[in-house]
């Protein structure tokens, strides 16, 4: 019998290094990898529970580091990109899921064709960067208000100039949180698995950042921001998977040889 082809999928991008070259650690030795874990198993939870069809699968890099105008993670998102669609077809919708090095990928990436949408999770987001590919896509980034690696000021402003670029965008505030996400990482679990669905349409996105998303281009960046406490229910701020429990408290997204990003 023919395996039914997916109705839509995910794309996850971790993190890396502004610079590296070398390949990624295998494994376990992949900590922004394995970051992503329970992001990708929450994922594919709320498919099977939902019954749909949807194919969450990870980008492999080829080399640690964005590594300056090279732009590595892009290129590999956009050949993930394009193995999906020689294997579903045009019509698949696809969100991207980034953290840090790997959300500046999503968001560069996101012009390709399949690409509905981008969840951005303490996304590093220079401020030259191009936002014109953004145009009619959602695009919700989740920042700490904490985070020491990246910038939510820079999330913020980035949200702005993407909805006058035509993007559908929104921001949520985890206040206490870290970039590592490890800090309330049940609350991020959780938020993810909504905003990812809601993209999709599998899911209902919260109200608050539906309303968000549909703000007029002329919207100020303060408008599109959301308090996750306030603004949305954020639930009991559990580890989503035990095992990640050794790395609590501890942010290993720094380097020997160039900031994690």
């Amino acid at each position: 019998m023919a395996q039914r082809p997916p109705s839509a999928a995910v794309l996850v991008l971790h993190g890396g290094r502004e610079s590296g070259t070398g390949p990624p650690p295998p494994g376990p030795l992949n900590l922004p990898g394995v970051r992503m874990r329970p992001f990708v198993r929450a994922l594919v939870r709320a498919a099977r529970a939902g019954g749909e069809d949807v194919l969450v699968r990870q980008v492999r890099y080829a080399h640690r580091g964005w590594n300056g105008d090279r732009a590595d993670p892009l290129h590999d998102a956009v050949a993930a990109l394009d193995v999906l669609r020689e294997e579903a077809g045009e019509e698949l919708p696809v969100v991207l899921l980034g953290h840090s090095m790997g959300a500046r990928a999503a968001l560069r990436a996101a012009g390709h064709p399949l690409v509905r949408g981008v969840v951005g999770l303490a996304p590093w987001c220079p401020a030259g960067d191009p936002v014109t590919q953004l145009a009619g896509r959602d695009v919700v980034l989740v920042h700490s208000n904490r985070d020491r690696l990246t910038s939510p000021q820079a999330t913020q402003s980035l949200t702005a100039r993407a909805r006058r670029a035509g993007a559908r965008t929104c921001m949520v505030t985890v206040r206490g949180g870290d970039h590592a996400m490890i800090r309330r990482a049940g609350a991020w679990h959780r938020l993810t698995t909504g905003l990812v669905t809601g993209l999709l349409g599998s899911g209902s996105l919260p109200g608050a950042v539906g309303g968000a998303l549909a703000l007029p281009v002329t919207a100020e960046a303060t408008e599109g921001t959301l308090d996750l406490d306030s603004d949305l229910d954020p639930g009991p701020d559990l580890f989503a998977d035990p095992g990640r429990g050794r790395f609590r408290g501890r942010d290993r997204d720094r380097g020997r040889t160039g900031a994690r990003r």
